[in-house]
Order: structure tokens, then C-alpha cells, then sequence
């Protein structure tokens, strides 16, 4: 469209926004008039834009503008406001589509205020805004070239130098520097401009600390929104502080993520589990009750107990001991047999000598090319595993040091230990007993690893990961039942009392990567029984109990909606708990 009051196109005004406003007077470009319903407005042309655009804040909207011309003037405004953070000090809240002639005036304005000092007046609050800053880095794109070839390199040189210093005298870890917090940081200051005073000792003791609370509160309120809906775990995880104090640690686990809720100390009842029980029980209350599938403890005898009385008290939940810890007591059992135990105690034994004195610690280090031989683990016998496994792994390099002139030629080679030390590592049945110990640990391992991460739930895959850990120990005997007889009695009797739960078979049976790959499943007893008593147990009301079962069928013959191609595809990648979901979504409906 066009009109003959147009101005022409001059390069003092080659913004769009002319050829549907003109100048009341050519010598003041700050009064525009409307092309369409003739409004005198001051502000120039970024104003009579906002007018024709119908933008609410600064003047009234044009009731007669065309729908073509409004949609061409807000997609100028956007594809300018997403180019306008090439200058870091542009305005974060003002209207990114500035003309060419406003552009100069602030330039020139941002000058004086660098040869003022840098001093700031009562607009400096309405002109910077650190949070719009940092979202509006978040959604743009810049390229890292321009921003490179703008920025001062020694101005930034010397910038990065006293971050790094307060670094280093803070005693800080390296890997901070990655926090996406500390970059919100940094854009924040640079949104602020110069003379930023730092908060004083009690702001960021008191004040501060207490909005971040807040604001952390606020955060969580989405995972409080998933307890209702997908349900959740409680988890305690009791330990001891340097002045011996039992602190027990309470989160709550759901498909949100892991959330921290308290800490209690418990040196006065832990021992204690009828005030165990009190404390689990007040803490269910807390949550709620109808939101708690389980809740997670040790397997000490007094958590046992408290575990027991809250399933009395609660009879839609269950009380579930720590897999991790079972896993772990199952090695500790298992490193009490006599050739194990002997095993590993001349495992540590070597380890110990060599790294407890600083001429052997370093030829380990020649021989081996550096590489250690120690290997820290999430638990104390996970540790002795990982130490022999790197032990095997340098038993060429441990031989030849042994062997070796700079060892012969060591004081160290002539007394006991040394001479003992060399035993060891020239010994064929040790090394054979190594490999031994290897077998029998490292499935148990591998699953202690999987209960103790944090990548996917555990609870559905727990079931598999015990058989498929005493496959592989058997197949590594050749099946030679005397070999492992002894480590599968330690094993059984511990999953059996304590490892095995309704809740780990029903999230087996409804694993759809286990289900589907083995037809048979749903007729072995333990498991279907272990999903029935979930049911009965999670879900309180008959009406849904029979729904559920209904859908049963569908399930177990792949139908409906579990026999589509999608859902074919996703077999591997579906947890339990999103097709236990499905079930009480269907049942609902």
C-alpha cells in the first residue's frame, strides 16, 4: 500500500515504519502523525510504530491500520529485538526496533556516561535489567566470532585474572566454573555496568540466603505437583559426622528427580526403632500418605523393625530396604569365605606396602606408566574388587618391577615385608585366586553399580539384573556347581530375606523390555504374585483394582495400544512406572 503523504526515503529515515507515518515538521523528526487515522504523537518513529503495531504500554493503538501492515511492523520488532543484544549495554527492557537516527543519540549518550566516570543516575534502575539480560542470552544465538572481535582482549584478560584469583584464594573446585549459575552471574554483572557494590557479610548471610530458600522452594513445587500424580519413594541415608553425631538425611524420589527434604539428628534414638518408627512415620504424614509407594531404608534390625510397624500402620505403602546396601553385605558375605578373605587380605597387603613408602610408590609408577593401583568405589568391598581387578590388570608390570635390577638393588627388597611382597606377586595360586575372586564379585559389582546410580529407576530392573549376575557366574565356572555353591547360598539367603520385594517383581512383570522377550513370565508364580499384592496394596479402592486388571490382558498379549508400532520401538526404553501409569490412566477413564 501507499500513500502520498509518504516521506521520502532518505537516509536519515530508512526505518519501515516511515512509509506509514510523516513528520508534522521536517525539522523536528520527534512529532510523527499517523498515515491512517492522522494521531500527532511525540517519541518519533519507534513511537508511531508501537501505535500502528497496537503495542500496549506507551500510546493508544490505530484502530484503522491494515492486518498486513501490523504483521509486517511486529516481525521487524522481532527480528530486531533478536539481533539487538550484539550491544551489551542495549537496553534489556526498551523496544528493540530503534531507528537508525535513535540508535546514534544513544551512542553518543552511552559516551558521556564513560567520560562521566561511569556514575549512574536514578534511569540507570529502569535501563538495566540483570534478569531480562540473562533470559534474553538463554534464548539468543550469538555468533562467538563477533563477540570476540568486539570485546577489549586486555580489558577481558584482566577481568578473567581477578575472577581466577578469587578462585584460587577461595579454594574453589575447578569444575564450578561450569555452573550455569555462575554464568547467570556473569551476565548479571555485566548487565549492572560498572560501580556494582558487593553485598556485604550479612546480606548473603541473612537477606539473601533467605529469598534463595524462597526461590528454591518455589522450584520444588513442580516436584510436589509429580508426588500426586506419579507417586514418589522416601529415602534415608543415616551417617556420621566428625563429632560422632548420627545425621539421617530424609529426600524424596519420583520422576521429577531427587529432592532433599530434611536433615534430623538421630544420635538419641537411632538405635531405637519404635522412635525410628515415629520419625519414618511423621515424615509419611508429612508428604502424604495417598503420594508414598515406598519408603527406603537401611537393613539394620532396628529399621527392620520400624520398617514393619509403619506397614501396620500403613497398609498402602511399602517399606523397601536399601538394595544397595543389600548388594553390599552380599560382598561382604561373600569376602568372608576363606579363599577370598585370603585373597584380598594379600591384595591390600601388596597395595599397602607399596604405596606406604616412596621409592616402591615410584617404581610402581615406571613400571606401570603411572597408572594406580588403587581404585575407590561406592562401598568398602566394592573398593577390594576394584583394587584386585587393577592388580590383575598390572600383573605383567607388578612381575617385571618385582624382578627388576632397581628393585633388587632397594634396601626395602631385603626385610620381611619386602621379601614378602615379592611372594606374593611371583605366586601362580595367588594370581589364580585373583581370577577366582574376579568371577564370583564382578556381576555383583555391575549391579551394585546399577542400584546405586542415578541414570533410571532401579526398582524395575533389580529383578533381571540378579538373575542375569548369577548366569554370568555360572557360565564363567562352566557351570561346575562346587565352584560357586557357596557364593550362590550367600546370595539367595540374602535376596530372599531382605533383596526381594512385591514391588521389584511387579516392576520386573512390567518392564515391557523383560515381558515381551520372555513369553514365560507370566506364569512363574513369584513374579505375577509380586504384582498382585502391589496392586492389592497400592491401590486402595476395588472399583480400580478390576479396572486394572481388565487392562491386564492388553498387556500381556500386546493389544490396544501396547501392540502399536510406536510402542513396539519403545519397548526398551519404557520404565515400569509409565506402564503401571498407563493402567491407573485407563482405569480412571
Amino acid at each position: 500500500m501507499t500513500n502520498d503523504n509518504d516521506p521520502p526515503r532518505t537516509s536519515q529515515r530508512s526505518d519501515p515504519g516511515w512509509k506509514y507515518c510523516h513528520l508534522m515538521d521536517e525539522s523536528n523528526l520527534n512529532t510523527t502523525i499517523c498515515n491512517y487515522c492522522g494521531k500527532v504523537m511525540k517519541g518519533g518513529v519507534t513511537r508511531a510504530k508501537e501505535h500502528l503495531m497496537a503495542k500496549k504500554g506507551n500510546v493508544a493503538a490505530c484502530t484503522k491500520t491494515p492486518k498486513n501492515v501490523r504483521e509486517e511492523l511486529w516481525k521487524l520488532y522481532k527480528e530486531k529485538a533478536d539481533s539487538s543484544s550484539i550491544n551489551p549495554r542495549y537496553n534489556a527492557t526498551n523496544d528493540n526496533h530503534e531507528s537508525e537516527d535513535e540508535v546514534e543519540i544513544s551512542t553518543t549518550s552511552n559516551d558521556k556516561g564513560k567520560n562521566s566516570g561511569g556514575r549512574k543516575g536514578p534511569m540507570d534502575m529502569f535501563c538495566r535489567n540483570p534478569a531480562a539480560a540473562i533470559e534474553k542470552r538463554k534464548k539468543e544465538k550469538l555468533r562467538q566470532a563477533n563477540i570476540k572481535e568486539a570485546c577489549d582482549k586486555n580489558l577481558k584478560a584482566s577481568v578473567h585474572q581477578y575472577i581466577a584469583r578469587f578462585w584460587y584464594q577461595a579454594g574453589l573446585s575447578f569444575n564450578l566454573v561450569k555452573l550455569k549459575s555462575f554464568q547467570d552471574m556473569i551476565d548479571a554483572i555485566g548487565a549492572y555496568g560498572p560501580n556494582l557494590p558487593a553485598p556485604s557479610y550479612h546480606e548473603i548471610r541473612v537477606p539473601l540466603l533467605n529469598k534463595e530458600v524462597e526461590y528454591t522452594e518455589k522450584l520444588l513445587q513442580d516436584h510436589k505437583l509429580q508426588w500426586s500424580k506419579h507417586g514418589c519413594s522416601i529415602m534415608s541415608d543415616a551417617w556420621t559426622d566428625r563429632k560422632q553425631r548420627c545425621l539421617i538425611n530424609f529426600l524424596v524420589s519420583s520422576p521429577a528427580g531427587t529432592m532433599f527434604v530434611k536433615s534430623i539428628d538421630g544420635s538419641n534414638f537411632v538405635k531405637t526403632g519404635e522412635k525410628l518408627f515415629q520419625m519414618l512415620d511423621s515424615l509419611v504424614e508429612e508428604i502424604g500418605e495417598e503420594n508414598v509407594v515406598q519408603v527406603i531404608t537401611d537393613n539394620g534390625s532396628n529399621y527392620v523393625l520400624a520398617g514393619k510397624l509403619l506397614e501396620e500402620k500403613r497398609p498402602h505403602l511399602y517399606w523397601t530396604p536399601c538394595a544397595a546396601h543389600c548388594i553390599d553385605l552380599m560382598l561382604e558375605d561373600i569376602g568372608k569365605l576363606p579363599l577370598i578373605k585370603k585373597t584380598i587380605q594379600r591384595g591390600i597387603s601388596l597395595v599397602g606396602f607399596i604405596y606406604s613408602h616412596s621409592s616402591t610408590l615410584s617404581l610402581l609408577r615406571q613400571f606401570t606408566n603411572k597408572r594406580e593401583l588403587v581404585r575407590h568405589a561406592v562401598t568398602r568391598f566394592a573398593t577390594s574388587y576394584l583394587s584386585l581387578q587393577r592388580l590383575h590388570q598390572e600383573k605383567g608390570s607388578l612381575r617385571k618391577m618385582f624382578t627388576s635390577d632397581e628393585w633388587s638393588n632397594n634396601k626395602l627388597s631385603k626385610e620381611a615385608k619386602g621379601r614378602e611382597a615379592t611372594k606374593i606377586v611371583l605366586m601362580p595360586s595367588f594370581w589364580n585366586q585373583v581370577v577366582f575372586t574376579l568371577k564370583v564379585m564382578a556381576p555383583l559389582v555391575h549391579v551394585l553399580r546399577l542400584v546405586d546410580g542415578e541414570r533410571k529407576a532401579a526398582m524395575g530392573y533389580i529383578y533381571e539384573a540378579m538373575e542375569k549376575a548369577k548366569e554370568t557366574i555360572m557360565k564363567s565356572f562352566n557351570n561346575d556347581e562346587s565352584k560357586y555353591n557357596d557364593v550362590f547360598t550367600i546370595i539367595d539367603n540374602r535376596w530372599t530375606c531382605q533383596l526381594h520385594r512385591p514391588l521389584h517383581a511387579a516392576g520386573h512383570f512390567l518392564n515391557p523390555e523383560f515381558f515381551y522377550s520372555n513369553p514365560d513370565m507370566e506364569y512363574d508364580l513369584e513374579v505375577t504374585n509380586g504384582l498382585y499384592d502391589c496392586i492389592r496394596r497400592l491401590v486402595p479402592s476395588k472399583d480400580v483394582q478390576q479396572k486394572i486388571l481388565t487392562e491386564l490382558p492388553l498387556y500381556k498379549s500386546a493389544n490396544g495400544l501396547f501392540g502399536d508400532d510406536f510402542a513396539k520401538e519403545s519397548r526398551k526404553t519404557t520404565t515400569p512406572g509409565e506402564t503401571l501409569e498407563h493402567f491407573l490412566n485407563c482405569a480412571k477413564i
